[in-house]
């Protein structure tokens, strides 16, 4: 682990130091703890209050009244105040529905119903913060709203994205490819030719007046207004915002309370015909849920008979009113399911015979018969007439059918059709129909599946079937049972006889506002243009379960009949008042409904009056028509109530007397008959109910008594018992009614809580037990309520009551309210016991339950004399006590569960408060008066006390109830945030503190502080969002030294501050840390900053989780000051931003934490300066390609955890907006005052900007939109799983969302338009545009973020400049302009960057020619980076100061040898590096220096000019080399040859040579070759060390190249030993920062990470041998921990991967043909990848050679046989491509003995070809010969490049017997690795056995012994050869039976057979073969000398 940076240590850190002090508790403690003490940064001491607590809040009010701004008008005056009209209360008036209101004009209403009516019909009351929406809770930079702001943004020029002009640029490269390849000019090639171009060329715009001298201070200023000019205003409109869910602070605005529809849906009614058209038919249509069994619409009725059919009916059916020719309903479906169904009725004329009678003609005649039947129709019409003459008037039920709704909608919706046809004809056909098969109905039913109506296809259906109406089954019940049993597949209802006709239908989703609509009371929705169009219904629902919607509008009611016995009997209902007739309504048969409008006011003597008939329907002689049987009735009212519910009544048989409507049909009127003995026998239902509690407040409000309420009558004395028994009450009513009613109760509590009434008497307060009725009706709809809730957890219906409805002063209501004034005069019992101390308030709270109650009544008699007292009971005081006070008081008062449960809801009853503070305020005019005097002390003492109560509860409980606590928290701040508005500010900051004083007392104690200021967070979060935060921030006021008891600022000792103690200074210190007077005068601010700078601090414990929602916090409330139309005038903006200067010091602090922005950018140069060592040594590197310097080992471990990308970015951002935004002289004033250490932090902070607001470039953009795709699956998944509960716990859900997604519909499981992946997977890519507006805006960032760097560093050179001191930290300005030049910039930047460098070193020559050597090399490349722009400006103004560069150099020392070298050597660096680098350009630039050269008047008599030439000219030429690179881009092999010849090129010239090599190390990195790269490394250490042992002896350096051998045999070449050496020291050479100690290291540790990354551990441990000595000699412990460690890595590889380690695979490659070049005849030895194929590498370079000169032309010679050249096509070019092995000779088998021994410094390979005599490859086993080609490559292989020349050749041949033993050799050994391999592996154990013992082998070695050892050979030069061979037979037989012995312990009883046939095999071989082997030639045993032991032992040896 890196150490923490010096100067981190040296800076005393607070947090820290804070949290160990609270740990450790010892306030007194350590004098260590006390040192530390003070605040961020070197800081002075005031009386320190640590960051951890708040501080003492500045009195708001007073300030503003003592510090009056000097400037009366302007911009900053609005910053003092809150504007004038910054709260107002409007009445607006709410949108009526309907043309006409709903609304009864009767003049007397009963109470209730007038209470309704203006419930219904008030304005909305809201209150508006006229600023609201500029909080950060409606930010305009979150994503949808940021587009529209980003309009008009000029579009930044990249180079990265102008790509070369496409054709002719590939024109060229194919030339290129076609042309010859010959490489033969060295790499100088010839200077006129190159010169010649090089005058030839024109040169780019010259910079006007570059070359006068002007004074500095005027360049600067020039410079300056340049780069202000056309900036960008706001940054963060440019920065996308961090992803997070709904802001916290955000509160929706409530919907406005509206009429509750369902889903709608739209039934068309088009027509309806039968067989046979004979008499009128008449429908209705309802919708009915089968599994509630209920009804759930009204009827629909309509009429589709042809004018024909209505003509029959003329005399009896009234001319209809329009209203009933509606063809067309809206049904309204609240429950959409699977169990809805539309069922159709028909009805006909009355007439004589049962229905199945009246319908047979329907079923047996067909329309296609008509003119065989056409008597039989004659008579049948003949006879509805009759019917229809007399009993027009009478219907009869005649059939039925229903239609399965969700069927039509699914299938609907699956079909791809505009509108679908749907027929149904039968049960049987359609259960089996295509478009609702059985899965489908199974899919959509399972569980209680909710089904979208919103968004099916329209579909028309035909409806084929009726069933006909059976007599005995006309109940609902009845139908019921049908219709379940219609779902089933063996439907009863198949088995009827159907009627045939034909209804067409269109159902389809209702359109938002159709036209000609009629709600169900038949008024006409707005949008009716013309009252004569037939209109469309709206139908009545009855939902199937509650809805809960409180009613906003006036309806009537509605009855349904249910059916008696079936006779035909008919029923009249009458609405009656006393006996005079109403309104006649038709007569309904049994299942209709009547729909009744009743007036508002409705007496006792209303009522219905049901008559029922008898009708005959034969005409007999004296038989009326009706005859009546029976009456019944229902009076309307009882007891002053609506009766509702279901009725069963009996039915009387005569006429019911005078004034009988008073009483029940219930009660038995005396000598009357009635059915049945007076049992009920008719049902009907009616259905509105209502309550108590209304009843006793209206009597109240009337004054009316006594009060009949059902059965009881209630007097005055038991008044207030029942009152108060009723309000308890209301908790247990059912919730439906309380929701409808719910606006009307709410305002009646709060109105006896304002008004207490006057019950006989004696004022009764109600205040508690309202307060508790509210409370607990309010957490009723919270809990049963749950997908009505925002993300705060807010019933949407609560909210909307408070939003609109609740209007404290302006409820309606009467006299008899006590009106009880509370006067000045205090009881004194009062004044003892609340002092002003809030201690005292909390132990009220807690007092006991008397107590409570002696307060209340103190309270309220607050006169005590008798004579005021009796004016209050008389009722003649104007004034009411004030709601909000009131509720204070009671809150702060209750106890128990009702404090719980007000609690639980505790933002219902702020909400409630505040605006009632509002109204007071506002009606009373007070919104004007001073904020002291607004309140009265005691409600300021009651919020007080709340206040602090409720942070107890928040402290003390958020780990048990952590989901109410999230919820009370939340309130808590937003109340404080309205009160802000409203009351006394530095009062509500005292409120503030005091929950922050318990919160950090809570926090020292816990362990796990995370959960505590998470909450705290969110609670800062929402205060902070007030849209006047800035203002409160006191903004204008310059830090005085706080008027407090405090010491004042000046005291501050000298010793503890980092600065002087000069006062001005200690201002601007003040300014720029958290110090005190900041945190009290900028409270808020120094809150939010503070809250950052602990989260952020390292050392605070497991507050690491809390890291982006601090930052985002911050941010958030930066980008809303930014986007704030207030604020964008800039001096305004300049004082936002001195609210935030404590900012910068606070990411100073962070930097070792950032997210290194750096590290990811490895592809171009870039410097790794952040690293986390000590900061003095000068680490600064500049790294060429992936040879990243790891300058003495940059450690990349970091003491802290990292911060993520995006809390970074977002840190960065916000730091760039402070500087951007403040004042410049501040800022400078204060860096004057920074130590160096800070200032060089600061650069760091400055340079990683740099890189994390680098362009992307648009290709990135593009790449990145093919990736979202996987993103946001894996989101999705993550959501699911959640959702699906595998992570734990709701609340951790609720955490997690916010309440977001989830619950927000009654049933869907999330909302799939709230997710994120509906974008992403909707749309996958993005179009074109959508990416060129990515750029876009990433190209305007990414151009503003690097000129606010800019104008920071100028700033930071002109401290430099004023100071005279802190020279020093010029590198360090220089280190972040190189690093900007070096990343992706726009055209503008780099002008204005360029310009900055250029008056940089005109200011301070000496730093870059004499101390910042490194950065000048530096310089010099990214200007020559720049030279070979394609973009003409950036060109001219790099090769200005290029030129500017050499001037300046020159000018300082005569001679500008330094530059020279530079520029060559990063031209050559660039040339090896740079993919798409363009000569062109760059010859361009060349051209202009000349010209700056030529026209440089004051230096022409020098020898500047010359050398200038001199330069360009070498320039030139290695340009040429490029170009020669160019060609060879496509041929990897032949480009590294090229670049190898370059650096052999300058061998004499070390710097040119090391940064070719360097070249080469990056492109064999590209190609992952690891191992060359690594090569080329340790190459580049052995020339640095070879100059470095000449500069300088120490004893620990390697001396020169022989150190290395060990690496490579190859690395001798580097060595320094020829006559052309150049010595180091000359001006100019080796002085790059590779030739240094550190800079060896640094190769060093790259060359062990390439040899890692090849898996050639084995070579990481040697370069480890070269490196240890070094650190050992500087003692540096940590490097070679770390070495020691990575050792330990390599050789635990090694051991682990033994077995399985590949390295290259080698081909002999010759080329053949005149095309190829100086390449003809060349043989090399290619080394490829592992498991490299032959097939792979011979298709690889046919290919490649194929596209250069044409396929046909290539020719791979497929056999390794050496090509004879006179017998190839000379036109053609010839490749022949062998498979090569490494060869050892026997003696060199000893020194290598593992794989990587064996793989490694290879010289010599070989290959075998196999031959016999007469010309054939192969033939029989005697006449078989093999030729062994040995090759030696010149360098031994991993070498620099990949592909080697042969120097050597060598052939061996083997005879036939040769080739048998080395066959039989080879045999054996495999037998003897299968064998003993571990762990076994028997099948390849059998493979091997098969091959050697198997009877079938062909050329097997039973053939191979009878062939060769059959016989004694005639050539005793055989002898040797038979006698080897026989030897080889005898081991190969001993290793068959030890295999077979292995191979039987491994099989299993399955391969028993197989092992016998083995044994059995081998048993044959070793017979066939014992003769042979054991023939012995006699020849080789003659002793040729005496006999000895000794000759005997040797010959025992040999066998």
């Amino acid at each position: 682990m890196a150490e923490r940076r010096a100067f981190a240590q040296k800076i005393s850190r607070t947090v820290a130091a804070e949290v160990r002090k609270q740990i450790s508790g010892q306030y007194s403690g350590s004098p260590q703890l006390l040192k530390n003490l003070n605040i961020v940064g070197n800081i002075s001491h005031h009386t320190t209050v640590p960051l951890t607590e708040a501080v003492d809040p500045v009195d708001f009010e007073d300030y503003l009244i003592t510090h009056p701004l000097a400037v009366d008008s302007g911009p900053l005056r609005d910053l003092i105040e809150f504007p004038p009209d910054d709260i107002e209360v409007v009445y607006s008036p709410r949108d009526c529905r309907t043309l006409v209101s709903a609304v009864p004009e009767e003049s007397e209403m009963d109470p209730h119903v007038r209470d309704c009516i203006r419930s219904y019909t008030e304005d909305w009351a809201v209150v508006i913060r006229k600023y609201h929406k500029l909080g950060t809770g409606f930010n305009p930079n979150t994503l949808d709203k940021q587009k529209e702001r980003q309009k008009g943004l000029p579009k930044q020029v990249f180079e990265s994205d102008e790509a070369p002009d496409g054709n002719n640029y590939q024109d060229e490269q194919d030339d290129l490819k076609r042309r010859s390849m010959s490489i033969d000019d060295t790499p100088r090639g010839s200077w006129a030719c190159s010169i010649f171009d090089l005058k030839n060329s024109l040169p780019d715009a010259l910079l006007p007046n570059l070359l006068d001298r002007t004074p500095n201070e005027e360049i600067d200023r020039q410079n300056d207004d340049q780069r202000k000019s056309n900036r960008h205003k706001e940054l963060f409109a440019l920065h996308p915002s961090p992803d997070e869910e709904e802001p916290i602070e955000r509160l929706s605005i409530p919907d406005v309370p509206k009429e509750h529809f369902g889903q709608r849906l739209l039934v068309k009614c088009l027509s309806l015909k039968f067989e046979i058209e004979i008499e009128p038919i008449f429908a209705s249509l309802a919708l009915y849920d089968v599994k509630e069994k209920k009804k759930i619409s009204e009827n629909f009725y309509f009429d589709l008979n042809s004018e024909q059919m209505k003509g029959l009916l003329r005399p009896h059916v009234p001319p209809a009113a329009i209203t009933t020719l509606a063809r067309s309903a809206i049904f309204s479906i609240t429950y959409p399911s699977q169990d809805v169904f539309l069922v159709i009725k028909l009805e006909k004329v009355l007439q004589q015979g049962d229905i199945g009678e009246c319908a047979e003609p329907y079923m047996i005649f067909k329309e296609a018969d008509a003119t065989k039947n056409k008597e039989k129709l004659e008579k049948l019409k003949s006879q509805a007439d009759q019917f229809c003459q007399r009993l027009g008037k009478y219907r009869m039920p005649f059939a039925w059918t229903a239609i399965h709704l969700m069927n039509i909608v699914s299938s609907a919706g699956s079909l791809e059709r505009d509108s679908t046809e749907v027929e149904i004809r039968s049960w049987s056909e359609r259960r089996n129909s295509s478009i609702v098969g059985r899965r489908s109905l199974e899919r959509t039913t399972s569980g209680d599946d909710s089904c979208n109506l919103t968004s099916f296809r329209p579909a028309t259906l035909t409806v084929t079937n009726f069933f006909k109406q059976e007599g005995d089954r006309l109940s609902d019940e009845d139908l019921y049972k049908f219709l379940a049993d219609m779902r089933r597949p063996s439907s009863v209802l198949r088995r009827l006889r159907p009627i045939t006709a034909q209804l067409k239908i269109d159902i389809s989703p209702a359109p938002e506002n159709p036209h000609y609509c009629l709600t169900p009371e038949l008024l006409q929705v707005k949008l009716y243009p013309d009252s004569r169009v037939r209109p469309t219904r709206e139908i009545l629902e009855f939902p199937a379960r509650d809805v809960y919607v409180p009613n906003t509008t006036y309806r009537v009611c509605n009855f349904a009949n249910r059916q008696g016995s079936a006779r035909n009997i008919t029923v009249k209902v009458q609405f009656m008042y006393g006996k005079i007739q109403a309104m006649p309504c038709r007569s309904p048969d049994f299942h209709e409904e009547v729909k009744v409008k009743l007036p508002a006011t409705l007496t006792d003597h209303h009522h219905l009056l049901f008559t029922f008939y008898h009708v005959s329907c034969q005409q007999k002689q004296n038989t009326p028509l009706e005859t009546p049987v029976g009456y019944t009735w229902i009076p309307m009212l009882q007891n002053g109530r609506l009766k509702t519910g279901q009725f069963c009544l009996p039915v009387s048989l005569e006429k019911p007397p005078q004034a009988y409507s008073v009483l029940s049909p219930e009660v038995p009127l005396p000598g009357m008959k009635w059915v049945d003995n007076h049992k009920g026998v008719f049902n009907v239902e009616v259905d509105p109910y209502l309550d108590k509690f209304f009843a006793l407040v209206n009597a109240l409000d009337e004054h009316m008594f006594p009060v009949r309420i059902g059965d009881m009558r209630i007097m005055e004395n038991n008044l207030e018992n029942e009152l108060k028994s009723s309000i308890s009450a209301l908790s247990s009513s059912q919730l439906e009614p309380v929701v409808r009613f719910l606006h009307l109760l709410l305002d009646k509590l709060i109105l006896l809580v304002v008004r207490p009434p006057v019950i006989a008497g004696q004022i009764v307060n109600l205040g508690q037990a309202s307060f508790e009725a509210m409370a607990s009706i309010i957490n009723r709809l919270h809990k049963n309520l749950e997908g009505n809730h925002d993300q705060h957890g807010r019933n949407s219906l609560l909210a909307s009551y408070i939003y609109y409805v609740f209007r404290p002063g302006g409820l309606g209501g009467s006299v008899h309210y006590a009106t009880m004034a509370r006067s000045a005069v205090r009881p004194a019992s009062l004044n003892l016991n609340r002092s002003r101390s809030l201690s005292n308030t909390i132990n009220l709270v807690f007092a006991t339950k008397s107590s409570t109650a002696m307060l209340i009544c103190n309270r309220m008699s607050s006169h005590t004399e008798t004579s005021s007292f009796l004016q209050t009971l008389t009722g003649r005081l104007p004034t009411k006590k004030l709601f909000h006070e009131e509720l204070a008081l009671q809150w702060v008062v209750c106890s128990g569960s009702v404090r719980e449960s007000a609690l639980q809801q505790a933002w219902f009853f702020f909400e409630l408060m505040v605006k009632s503070m509002v109204h007071h305020l506002y009606f009373n005019d007070k919104l004007d008066a001073p904020r002291k005097s607004r309140f009265p002390e005691r409600f300021m003492d009651d919020i007080a006390a709340l206040v602090s109560t409720i942070a107890s509860d928040i402290v003390s409980r958020f780990q048990k109830d952590a989901e109410m606590v999230e919820r009370l928290n939340i309130s808590l701040a937003f109340f404080l945030n309205d009160l802000l508005s409203v009351m006394d500010r530095g009062f509500v900051f005292s409120l503030i503190k005091s929950c922050y004083k318990q919160v950090s007392s809570k926090l020292y104690s816990l362990s796990n502080p995370s959960v505590l200021v998470s909450l705290r967070l969110d609670f800062l979060r929402i205060i902070c969002s007030h849209e006047h935060y800035v203002t409160l921030n006191l903004p204008c006021s310059l830090l005085t030294p706080p008027a407090s008891p405090s010491p004042s600022v000046s005291s501050a000792t000298s010793q503890s501050s980092g600065f002087s103690t000069n006062v001005q200074d200690q201002k601007i210190a003040n300014m720029f840390e958290l110090s005190v007077p900041f945190r009290q005068q900028h409270y808020l601010a120094g809150l939010v900053l503070t809250e950052l700078a602990i989260i952020l601090d390292p050392d605070a414990e497991g507050l690491f989780g809390l890291h982006k929602k601090v930052i985002n916090m911050v941010h958030n409330l930066l980008s809303s000051h930014d986007s704030d139309p207030r604020y964008s005038d800039p001096q305004i903006k300049a004082r936002v931003a001195m609210l935030y200067l404590p900012l910068i010091g606070i990411i100073m602090e962070t930097v070792p934490q950032l997210y290194d922005f750096t590290e990811t950018h490895n592809q171009r140069g870039r410097p790794i300066c952040i690293t986390t060592d000590d900061y003095e040594s000068e680490s600064g590197s500049m790294i060429s390609q992936t040879v990243a310097m790891a300058i003495a080992g940059t450690s990349s471990g970091r003491q802290h955890t990292t911060f993520s990308a995006e809390s970074s970015r977002s840190l960065l951002i916000c730091l760039l907006w402070v500087l951007k935004n403040a004042d410049e002289t501040v800022l400078q004033k204060w860096f004057t005052d920074l130590s160096v250490l800070q200032l060089n932090r600061l650069l760091d902070l400055l340079y990683l900007c740099v890189s994390c607001f680098e362009y992307k470039g648009k290709k990135v953009f593009e790449r990145m939109n093919s990736l979202t795709f996987k993103k946001s699956k894996d989101m999705r998944a993550k959501l699911e799983e959640a959702i699906l509960g595998s992570i734990g716990a709701r609340q951790e859900m609720v955490r997690r969302s916010r309440g977001h997604a989830f619950g927000s519909q009654e049933n869907l499981r999330w909302r799939k338009d709230m997710t994120h992946w509906r974008q992403n997977t909707e749309k996958l890519d993005k179009s074109r545009a959508e990416i060129e507006h990515e750029a876009l805006i990433d190209g305007n960032l990414a151009t503003e973020a690097n000129l606010i760097i800019l104008d920071t560093l100028e700033i930071v050179v002109q401290t430099v400049s004023v100071t005279e001191s802190k020279e020093s930290i010029l590198g360090g300005v220089l280190k972040v302009l190189l690093h900007s030049m070096a990343c992706n910039q726009s055209a503008v930047y780099l002008q204005h960057c360029f310009a900055t460098q250029r008056a940089l070193v005109s200011k301070f020559p000496e730093l870059l020619f004499e101390e910042e050597t490194e950065q000048c090399a530096d310089l010099c490349l990214r200007l020559l980076r720049h030279c070979s722009s394609s973009i003409s400006t950036i060109r001219s103004h790099a090769s200005a100061s290029l030129y500017l560069l050499m001037r300046q150099n020159f000018e300082i020392g005569n001679n500008f040898a330094r530059v020279k070298m530079q520029v060559t050597m990063s031209l050559s660096s660039l040339v090896g590096t740079s993919q798409n680098f363009n000569e062109e350009f760059l010859r361009r630039s060349l051209k202009t220096i000349l010209t700056y050269a030529e026209e440089d008047l004051e230096l022409r008599e020098t020898t500047f000019p010359d050398q200038v030439q001199d330069l360009v000219f070498n320039l030139h030429m290695i340009l040429s080399d490029t170009v020669k690179m160019k060609e060879h881009q496509e041929d990897p092999e032949m480009l590294i040859d090229l670049m190898y010849r370059i650096a052999k090129g300058y061998q004499t010239s070390p710097d040119l040579r090391l940064t070719w090599l360097q070249n080469m190390a990056g492109k064999h990195s590209e190609r992952s070759n690891h191992a060359e790269a690594a090569q080329c490394l340790v190459h580049s250490a052995a020339l640095v060390a070879e100059y470095l042992s000449m500069l300088e002896d120490r004893k620990y350096l390697p001396v020169g190249c022989v150190t290395f051998q060990n690496i490579s045999s190859n690395v001798l070449e580097e060595s320094a030993v020829s006559d052309d050496v150049v010595s180091p020291d000359e001006e100019g050479i080796c002085s790059g920062k590779y030739f240094t100690e550190s800079g060896l290291v640094g190769l060093l540790e790259q060359a062990a990470a390439s040899f890692s990354m090849a898996g050639m551990y084995e070579a990481v441990n040697e370069v480890y041998k070269v490196l240890i000595p070094i650190h050992e000699a500087n003692r540096d412990a940590k490097k070679l921990s770390t070495i020691h460690g990575k050792l330990q890595e390599a050789f635990s590889k090694i051991v682990h991967q033994d077995g399985k380690r590949m390295f290259g695979t080698y081909f002999r490659v010759g080329f053949y043909g005149t095309k190829f070049g100086d390449l003809d005849e060349q043989e090399f030895v290619y080394k490829e990848p592992a498991i490299t194929k032959l097939a792979e590498i011979s298709h690889r370079l046919e290919g490649f050679y194929g596209e250069r000169f044409g396929e046909d032309v290539v020719e791979v010679i497929k056999d390794s046989n050496p090509v004879d050249k006179c017998k190839l096509d000379p036109n053609k070019a010839y490749i022949q491509i062998t498979y090569v092995e490494p060869y050892f000779d026997t003696y060199e088998m000893k020194d290598r003995i593992t794989y990587f021994d064996k793989n490694y410094n290879l010289r010599r390979f070989m290959y075998c070809t196999p031959f016999t005599l007469d010309g054939r490859a192969h033939g029989e086993l005697h006449e078989q010969f093999k030729r062994k080609t040995i090759l030696t490559t010149s360098h031994a292989f991993p070498y620099i490049k990949t592909r080697v020349n042969v120097t050597h050749k060598e052939e061996i041949i083997l005879t036939p017997i040769e080739v048998a033993i080395e066959d039989m050799q080879k045999k054996t050994q495999e037998l003897a690795f299968a064998t003993h391999q571990d762990p076994a592996d028997p099948k390849m154990l059998q493979m091997v056995l098969q091959g050697s013992v198997g009877t079938t082998v062909n050329q097997g070695p039973l053939e191979v012994a009878q062939v060769f050892l059959s016989e004694i050979p005639s050539d005793p030069k055989l002898f040797r050869h038979h006698n080897k061979l026989r030897l080889c037979f005898k081991d190969f037989t001993k290793r068959c039976e030890d295999a077979l012995r292995k191979n039987k312990s491994l099989i299993g009883p399955d391969q028993k057979e197989y092992q016998r046939e083995l044994e059995r095999n081998y048993h044959r071989l070793k017979e066939a073969l014992q003769p042979l082997i054991n023939r012995k030639i006699p020849q080789l045993y003659k002793a040729v000398l005496p006999v000895t032991l000794n000759s005997i032992n040797n010959l025992l040896d040999m066998y």
